[in-house]
């Protein structure tokens, strides 16, 4: 009798979802705090709930993040305004991440969106090679590519290198996101060196890129800066983020800067 006493004293009614909340949202010592003690303003938990949260949510969005860029590249059968110099610095910005993370063994949730990043960026970069008139110079592009990823992640690739992919990722966001922020037509300040936002301001409008897909890109990059400090602790992962946040920021800010411009409206004032 006193057995079943306290086997009804340590029970919750989220036990049937314990495994779950486990494996994906909490630590042990959080589901008892929560659901034995009752206490759901835990701070130290309720930052490694919010994190996991948010890093399973970032994960989900980042399967059809850049969908909407792909279709966009399909419906008009045209890559006008993309860069493809900025897709390779993206994918090395996206592969160091993904390789830094497996080498060091970080929780799934603190990066799992790199994987689903990579694959939508490398069709985006085949689609720009192929709506160019280079589809054999697209498919050697993914054939290239899979090869050095599938030795990046070999045991054969020392952790010296892979930490320095990483490192790599903030001049390859730099450079890859714009390298003009202008205001207005001949006024310009020169904030970074982003090809992007360049070939945005060149070209007078954004082209076929996707509205949607910057714009879940930047929010993406935001919730990264505080789910990288909480769940791996990594300053270098970190500051990545931050850098990422700032250059798509820059990005979404032309997107609405040049909200009512296209390739054929300028054709036709020109």
């Amino acid at each position: 009798m006193a057995e079943k006493a306290v086997l009804i004293e340590g029970s919750s009614f989220m036990d049937p979802f314990k495994g779950l909340l486990l494996t994906y949202f909490m630590p042990e010592s959080c589901y008892d705090e929560f659901f034995l003690n009752f206490n759901f303003l835990d701070v130290p938990c309720l930052k490694i709930l919010l994190s996991k949260g948010l890093g399973i949510g970032i994960i989900l969005g980042s399967m059809m993040v850049k969908l909407p860029q792909i279709f966009k590249l399909t419906g008009a059968k045209s890559a006008e305004g993309l860069s493809f110099h900025t897709v390779l610095l993206e994918l090395l910005a996206i592969t160091g991440t993904m390789a830094y993370s497996i080498a060091n063994k970080f929780p799934f949730s603190a990066w799992g969106e790199a994987l689903f990043l990579m694959l939508q960026t490398v069709v985006i970069g085949f689609l720009i090679q192929h709506y160019g008139g280079r589809t054999s110079r697209g498919l050697l592009f993914l054939a290239v590519y899979f090869v050095l990823l599938l030795l990046l992640l070999s045991p054969v690739t020392p952790m010296s290198v892979v930490t320095s992919l990483q490192a790599s990722n903030m001049p390859a966001i730099i450079i890859g996101r714009c390298v003009w922020v202008c205001v207005g037509v001949r006024v310009c300040a020169r904030a970074s060196q982003l090809i992007q936002a360049a070939s945005n301001f060149h070209n007078g409008h954004t082209g076929q890129l996707s509205a949607v897909s910057v714009f879940l890109l930047f929010a993406g990059s935001l919730a990264r800066i505080f789910t990288s400090l909480q769940e791996t602790g990594d300053s270098l992962m970190a500051l990545t983020y931050v850098i990422s946040s700032s250059c798509n920021g820059i990005i979404a800010l032309q997107v609405l800067f040049y909200w009512n411009c296209s390739p054929e409206a300028k054709k036709k004032s020109e």
